[in-house]
């Protein structure tokens, strides 16, 4: 059984469940005859009353305490309670799981995880909230080219920390486009994925995909992929002639005064972090050999006129020969005071190439490394992207 549940978070607990409470007694049993009756016992005037007085004062822990005094199946819990307690019920997890609420970045959102993560403190679980920054309604732009993005790095940042085989992914809560990014991040990561539509007598699993991702093409692009999860601008211009079509899945364009960029895709996102993380785990045993210290080189600079760039240019050379046992020494062929371009490494031939830009300047070098085979250098070059904000 899983010990870790990932959990999306919408806001029908709110609205409409809490927020169409009756506010007095007339109102209250026309309320009451709406509901199932099976339930209808459970939901006394008083605990009505107080749940809301609660939601008006908004003592969120309050709500979470009255919440807790009905079963978890009740509807008036909502879409996530009602979920989870099918989850463990059925001992898809185990009983005292830790619970991730991932939810929009809306007042909403916010309260409803608040409420959530009271409620399931108090039944003795470990709790936590993650905000998804872009994952908001009044900015449909904002929530496509980022919020979708973020939710598929929060969901695979916590796959890998907790593993894998430990974790599940609850896809019932919130916008119908945040439970497809779930879906899909749980067929990517090989996690499974669970969801509960207010007339399911169950909650179901979503079953594997006979589908498959193409690390290779990762391993070719891992450069670009790299710039662009770092939200780096590429220009169109500047990887148009190395285009390969598959890409086109995977990222978007976006028109800025003028000029095409490149941004990721909420799909790239996900085809990045499945890699990224399978990758992290398993390069030591791809990379090739240490290079022994006394074969270390010195960086080698050619003969342009640096100016002030020739100093960080050394420091980050130095850098990558010190921080990687794989690499012997790194040698410039290329410089351009006027040029930006993206930080980045990957493979020219059998060369490994790297490219360094400030924004304004840009030299390219080689990085002469220990490898013996193309699958040696293609690691090479995912494990030196992956260390690039570290070093920035």
């Amino acid at each position: 059984m899983k010990t870790t549940l990932i959990s999306t978070v919408g806001t029908s607990l709110i609205y409409p469940n809490l927020s169409g409470l009756p506010v007095d007694e007339t109102t209250y049993e026309a309320w009451l005859k709406r509901q199932p009756l099976s339930e209808q016992p459970l939901l006394s005037y008083e605990l009505i009353s107080n749940i809301r007085t609660a939601l008006q004062q908004k003592n969120w822990k309050q709500l979470a305490d009255y919440l807790g005094q009905i079963p978890g199946t009740t509807r008036l819990c909502g879409a996530e309670i009602n979920s989870i307690t099918d989850l463990i019920q059925r001992k898809y997890c185990i009983e005292k799981c830790t619970l991730m609420f991932c939810h929009s970045a809306t007042p909403e959102g916010e309260n409803i995880a608040e409420i959530l993560k009271y409620y399931y403190q108090n039944k003795g679980h470990r709790t936590e909230t993650q905000k998804i920054e872009g994952l908001q309604d009044d900015q449909p732009k904002l929530f496509r080219t980022k919020g979708l993005r973020n939710l598929a790095k929060t969901i695979s940042q916590i796959v890998r920390e907790q593993t894998p085989q430990y974790c599940a992914i609850n896809a019932t809560g919130g916008y119908k486009a945040q439970i497809a990014i779930a879906v899909l991040m749980g067929q990517a990561l090989g996690v499974p994925v669970y969801y509960k539509h207010e007339r399911f007598s169950e909650i179901i699993a979503f079953p594997p995909m006979p589908i498959g991702l193409d690390f290779s093409l990762w391993l070719e692009k891992t450069g670009l992929l790299s710039a662009l999860d770092r939200q780096d601008l590429v220009q169109w211009q500047e990887v148009e002639e190395d285009w390969d079509e598959r890409l086109e899945a995977l990222v978007e364009r976006v028109e800025m005064d003028g000029k095409i960029y490149l941004e990721l895709s909420p799909t790239g996102q996900i085809f990045h972090e499945t890699f990224k993380g399978r990758f992290a785990s398993e390069y030591d045993q791809v990379l090739p050999p240490a290079v022994p210290i006394s074969q270390k080189q010195q960086p080698d600079l050619t003969s342009h006129g640096w100016g002030n760039a020739r100093t960080p240019i050394l420091n980050w050379l130095q850098k990558i020969t010190d921080d990687c046992a794989y690499v012997q020494s790194c040698r410039t062929h290329y410089w351009n005071q006027h040029l930006p371009a993206p930080v980045l490494f990957r493979l020219r031939g059998e060369q490994i190439e790297g490219v360094l830009s400030n924004g304004t300047w840009t030299v390219k070098f080689y990085v002469d490394t220990s490898s013996n085979t193309p699958g040696q250098r293609a690691a090479c070059v995912a494990a030196l992207n992956q260390k690039i904000e570290q070093w920035k």
